[in-house]
């Protein structure tokens, strides 16, 4: 299945796998990529070493050239020097969950690299797109992570009508029909994170895996008490603990794991408060806010790398309430294809049956 998406980074499958801090891993990543389908590297938890390390781990996995990325934060205070690590190791695209400035994107674009900004409402796909990216992700309010309220079925056509680069949906798919929903509505391809994240190739440990399995639908809930803003995930104790928390007791936790990230991430407190400095501009949040996002990525390495359901939280899109398997990455992006050919044989066969025959 070729489109636009497809003939711009080179993949096989119009389906990407997203850049999932502490689960996209080398492992994941090739996994996605030589199923046919471009996986993305998530960098924000690493060093710059331990990036170089996982890009080479990935190369070293797939054939030679076959196309993957690497997510980054746009608001990063090293975020040149990944770019040029990017532009250094020859990978194909790089993604941003935040919006990359204009000199960012030319610099990437000249170096030949595919720029694939993530975002959550029109005018900020418009923004890119003036800016020069190729293409852009466009998440709904049923992705999970950090999410809007809008439902992608309504922000989707919006963003496609709105720009002329390829739109890649995301939030609330998982199988070949809401491929075949999504380029109805005009996307040129689907983005994926709890489907991947729910594969074996994943690294998340199995009693993880094994909670989301166990989620319906209404165990995935939207809450600010992680980080101040909404982040969708599935509902636990320490959710319902976090929520239930005054706001002293929120800031020291958040005092303690920011020093924790830091001594993870090899950032100093001056790094640490310039990114803080960047993320309060670009959010307009309250200092307690950035404090408080200290929380999100040790609250996520205690459960997606440790296995600790009871200390972690767990980021959830809404498909996790319908994902009932553990298949290979081949196996699902496989599966994904043949159930979208099926879906479009179906509307071929309705769309003959509804067709008078031609006169004579």
């Amino acid at each position: 299945m070729r489109t636009a998406f497809t003939e711009l980074v080179g993949v096989e499958h119009p389906v990407v796998q997203t850049g999932m801090g502490w689960v996209a891993g080398p492992r994941l990543v090739s996994g996605a990529a030589n199923a046919g389908a471009l996986g993305i590297l998530a960098s924000a938890t690493m060093t710059l070493d331990q990036l170089r390390a996982a890009v080479r781990e990935v190369k070293s996995r797939t054939p030679g050239g076959t196309p993957f990325g690497v997510n980054l934060r746009a608001d990063a205070g090293d975020a040149a020097e990944r770019a040029q690590l990017i532009i250094d190791e020859g990978v194909r695209v790089a993604s941003f969950a935040l919006a990359p400035s204009k000199e960012l994107i030319g610099r990437l674009k000249d170096a030949g690299v595919v720029v694939i900004p993530s975002v959550g409402a029109r005018r900020h796909a418009e923004k890119v797109a003036a800016w020069g990216a190729d293409a852009v992700i466009v998440q709904g309010g049923e992705g999970g992570g950090h999410t809007g309220d809008v439902a992608t079925t309504v922000l989707l056509p919006q963003v496609v009508d709105a720009v002329d680069i390829p739109v890649i949906a995301a939030g609330g798919f998982s199988d070949g029909r809401g491929l075949v929903a999504a380029l109805s509505y005009g996307a040129a391809g689907i983005a994926m994170g709890t489907r991947f994240l729910l594969t074996s190739d994943s690294t998340v440990p199995d009693a993880v895996k094994a909670e989301y399995l166990r989620a319906t639908v209404k165990d995935v809930t939207v809450t600010t008490a992680v980080d101040g803003l909404p982040h969708r995930m599935l509902r636990t104790e320490l959710v319902d603990s976090l929520e239930r928390a005054g706001r002293t007791r929120a800031l020291v936790r958040a005092v303690r794991h920011a020093a924790g990230f830091r001594k993870l991430s090899g950032l100093s407190w001056s790094q640490m408060v310039r990114d803080g400095l960047a993320m309060k501009h670009g959010k307009d949040l309250s200092w307690s806010q950035v404090l408080l996002a200290a929380n999100t990525p040790m609250l996520l390495k205690a459960s997606m790398v440790e296995g600790r359901t009871d200390l972690g939280v767990m980021a959830s899109g809404q498909v996790a309430g319908v994902i009932d398997d553990l298949p290979s990455c081949a196996e699902l992006v496989s599966r994904v294809m043949a159930e979208a050919q099926q879906a479009i044989a179906a509307l071929e066969a309705l769309h003959s049956l509804r067709t008078p025959p031609p006169p004579g």
